[in-house]
């Protein structure tokens, strides 16, 4: 009888043993999968990005930077394009960010838990995966023809303001979850009220996440080019914006005007702007990933 019990342990253990190791088996080929399909990724964009600075790097100068659009290559430059999107992009921030925040706020600290909570959550993340070109379809019909703002850096900036809205909520309420519960219970317990504990508790320990949504969602928005075109963006601009009503162009739209042209020179001006804007995207990245370090140090 125990040799018998012995004997059923024994091949037991031999098939859990078989079991284990084929488990580890697929769990290192699905690893090598991971890090393959990651490096070609990886590669893949390195190869981009090497193409676009041998093609551009030889238009980047003074009079690139500083000179409007032209029909001559060697006379063509990004100066409108430039300040259009430097325009743009603060204005979006400036729009979209307090929106999107208190928004989150709201929802995670406000809005009694309902049907009317869960439906305004659901519509929330489908925006989030809509495409940007029904961004610019709406944006059309409402800002552009229904406010009578017509093609003007107001309704571009209204418009993608909609397009990251989403971005910026979903990020912002999943800072503001990692928020402990003991640190509202703290503020309550010494008599603080509900606004006055979101206030001055809250939003200062979620600042850092909510910045990562926000570098994200303005990331996004730099880069998009069909929205800005359905509303009107103009391909050819030869004076710099003075204010939100005037009318405007971008570095993507810039791009893509010159990337459409036969010319070969064309093409290397759009990739010498393709680099313009990857560093004018950087360095908005740095500032808000310093300004995100100074206030997690504090």
């Amino acid at each position: 009888m125990n040799t018998a019990t012995e004997t059923n342990s024994s091949e037991a253990a031999n098939k859990h043993l078989v079991r284990l190791e084929a488990r580890h088996r697929k769990a290192r080929l699905f690893s090598l999968f991971c890090a393959t399909v990651t490096w070609m990724g990886a590669t893949l964009l390195f190869v981009l990005l090497y193409q676009v600075c041998v093609q551009g790097y030889q238009w980047l100068d003074l009079q690139f930077l500083t000179s409007f659009p032209s029909r001559f290559p060697y006379k063509a430059g990004i100066k409108s394009a430039l300040v259009g999107t430097l325009w743009l992009i603060s204005m979006v921030a400036f729009i979209s960010i307090p929106i999107g925040v208190a928004t989150a706020l709201y929802l995670e600290e406000f809005a009694k838990k309902g049907l009317i909570s869960r439906v305004i959550e659901l519509n929330i993340a489908n925006l989030a995966g809509v495409p940007s070109i029904v961004y610019g379809i709406i944006g059309l019909a409402i800002f552009v023809r229904g406010m009578g703002l017509e093609r003007s850096l107001l309704s571009g900036a209204l418009t993608m303001s909609l397009l990251i809205l989403p971005v910026i909520i979903i990020a912002s309420r999943e800072a503001i979850k990692t928020v402990p519960m003991s640190t509202r219970h703290a503020a309550f317990a010494l008599g603080a009220t509900r606004w006055q504990t979101a206030w001055a508790h809250v939003l200062p320990a979620s600042f850092s996440g909510i910045l990562t949504g926000v570098i994200l969602a303005l990331s996004r928005a730099i880069g998009e080019t069909a929205p800005l075109i359905m509303i009107g963006g103009l391909t050819y601009v030869a004076f710099l914006p003075e204010g939100p009503m005037d009318a405007f162009t971008v570095l993507p739209i810039q791009i893509f005007n010159w990337v459409s042209r036969p010319q070969q020179e064309f093409h290397e001006l759009a990739a010498g702007a393709i680099i313009v804007l990857l560093g004018v995207l950087l360095l908005m990245n740095a500032t808000a990933i310093y300004i995100r370090y100074k206030a997690e140090k504090k």
